[in-house]
């Protein structure tokens, strides 16, 4: 159930429906709470969501549950860069690369956060005040002491509080600027003249004032038109700069038309006049890219890829402009991997594509290059004349009850021929007789689905079904087998013995604590808990004890009379 719970999980992720990502992977939680892949899985979901402080405690329970897993390193880092938390995120991804030096995804990250943190740091820097240096140590009280300008200043106290207080903190200078002795002392201290506004003002000859009568009246001031504003002048390299950016759009413009068209070399053409004019808009790149893509030529393509990413970074671009450039290479990649057979190399940009920005479309291409990948290895490895002689050395270990050496054996045959049954019933057997009884269930069903006709498959899912107590289900295994072999003795005699102990728990012939094994058993059974908690069905069983004329009727009915059996075998009810 926590298995299924993850797969939707993942299939929600992937569609870039996170909240319902999350809802499944917390259901998966729920049932395997030491799983440290569903905390993971969680961690990247919330992350997407920007919901940080959630993908962190998820991150740190992943770490928690598996210390030796370079993912969860990864989760950590990328959890704390979201909460700005630069130097814990370096410290992360440090620790994920001690563990995996080479991974691709790790060191993505830690470079990020290095250059986020440095970009912190430099951010958060106080600037340094004003002429700081001009007011340093005792040199200013001998730069003032030196000059015949303001020696004399230095006689009158208020001034040098104030010069003491600038000293302590330059920032101080602001609050005595008016100052005309302050503002002399500054020029001393930076070695230029200061002119004081009577200075700087020409005042007119002064004349014996004239007495006014007293009824003549003041002239009223005519008052001096203001200025006009003169139109700031924009300085000609930023004119030119949006000129050349906006002709570059128009160059883009032009060349998306052209690839809409198929006219991939006009297209190009724009593209690069497009670079020319500007070199700080990568999309330029990843378009031309584009093109190379499709008119075959992937070294181009890988190129203008490369230069996009690598100029993504200094600018400091959107991480998503990024991962489109990662992701059209890969896709290069691919395409040229159909030759040298070599996927690797796509794989490894896809998830480069995948960190900096988790995008539906990169994560299914990433897949789809693993699974060629897998299946060119298959291929390559594929001879069913070395993998009969695998099974064979199997069977030879199988005969000396050497079962692990046996299954190492049955494995390579596997690897050599995925598809012969015989090798998942062997396998199956010896998983049987190590008590790995989920595992043998899963290999006798794979022999079933591979060859239904093949017998074996039957005895030996019937075998585990029967050692796991679940006779009804073991029963309904044997009997589907006798369809194709109805002689076959081994088939036979599993119906006999699951029939004994179906007949043996209907006469309530078993132990107390045998009963009670089979009702614990039971009850974690989906089956078993629907029909318990069909309403029909607990009539049923209420008829059984108080109404035997209805419970006549009901044994009458073939489904019910099934769902009674089951119940019957689990131990939950004891027919009389």
């Amino acid at each position: 159930m926590a298995d299924e719970a993850k797969a939707k999980g993942n299939a929600a992720f992937s569609s870039g429906d996170f909240s319902t990502a999350i809802r499944h992977f917390s259901e998966a939680i729920s049932l395997s709470p030491t799983n440290h892949v569903l905390y993971s899985n969680r961690s990247a979901a919330y992350a997407s969501l920007h919901q940080y402080s959630d993908a962190l405690a998820d991150a740190k329970k992943t770490v928690e549950l598996k210390p030796d897993w370079s993912k969860g390193y990864s989760r950590l880092g990328a959890a704390h860069q979201g909460l700005k938390q630069f130097d814990d995120a370096v410290s992360a991804f440090k620790k994920g690369l001690e563990i995996d030096p080479n991974n691709e995804a790790l060191k993505s990250g830690l470079a990020d956060a290095q250059a986020a943190a440095a970009a912190s740091r430099s951010r958060s820097a106080p600037p340094p005040p004003p002429f700081g240096d001009a007011f340093h140590g005792p040199e200013m009280w001998a730069k003032l002491t030196a000059d015949p300008s303001t020696r004399v200043f230095l006689q009158q106290p208020d001034f040098v509080k104030m010069m003491q207080e600038i000293q302590k903190n330059p920032n101080n200078l602001n609050l005595y600027l008016k100052d005309q002795r302050v503002m002399q002392a500054l020029g001393v201290l930076l070695n230029v003249k200061i002119r004081s506004p009577s200075e700087d003002m020409e005042m007119p000859p002064e004349s014996p004032p004239e007495r006014k009568r007293a009824s003549e009246p003041e002239p009223a001031k005519k008052r001096e038109p203001e200025p006009e504003p003169e139109p700031m002048e924009i300085p000609e390299e930023e004119r030119e700069a949006k000129e050349r950016k906006a002709q570059a759009q128009k160059e883009k413009e032009a060349g998306n038309a052209a690839y809409k068209k198929k006219d991939f070399e006009t297209a190009i053409q724009h593209y690069s006049k497009a670079i020319e004019l500007d070199d700080e808009d990568i999309s330029f790149l990843t378009n031309r890219a584009a093109v190379y893509l499709e008119m075959g030529q992937y070294e181009e393509c890988i190129k203008d890829c490369d230069k996009a990413v690598e100029r993504g970074r200094e600018l400091r671009s959107d991480f998503k402009m990024v991962a489109r450039a990662l992701t059209r290479k890969g896709t290069a990649l691919v395409k040229m991997a159909k030759c040298s057979k070599d996927y690797d190399p796509a794989i490894e940009t896809f998830q480069k594509a995948l960190t900096e920005h988790r995008n539906p479309d990169t994560l299914k291409k990433l897949n789809d290059a693993q699974k060629a990948k897998k299946e060119l290895e298959q291929q390559e490895y594929f001879d069913p004349k070395l993998a009969d002689e695998e099974r064979e050395k199997g069977n030879e270990y199988f005969k000396e009850q050497k079962y692990p050496e046996a299954i190492k054996h049955y494995n390579e045959s596997l690897r050599r021929n995925p598809n012969d049954p015989k090798a998942y019933s062997n396998r199956a057997a010896c998983y049987t007789k190590l008590g790995a009884l989920p595992e043998g269930l899963k290999d006798a069903e794979k022999c079933i689905e591979l060859d239904p006709t093949f017998s074996k498959g039957y005895t030996r899912k019937g075998a585990v079904q029967f050692f796991m107590k679940e006779y009804d289900k073991a029963l309904e295994t044997y009997q589907a087998g006798l369809k194709h072999d109805p002689n076959n003795q081994e088939l036979l005699d599993g119906v006999r013995r699951c029939v004994e102990q179906i007949n043996k728990a209907s006469r309530g012939d078993i132990s107390p604590e045998e009963l009670k094994e089979r009702q614990g058993k039971a009850m974690q059974d989906p089956e078993i808990q629907n029909i318990l908690s069909d309403p029909v069905m607990r009539q049923v069983l209420i008829d059984f004890q108080e109404n035997p004329k209805a419970a006549q009727d009901h044994m009458k009915n073939p489904m019910v009379m099934s769902k009674i059996q089951k119940l019957v075998t689990a131990g939950i009810v004891q027919l009389r």
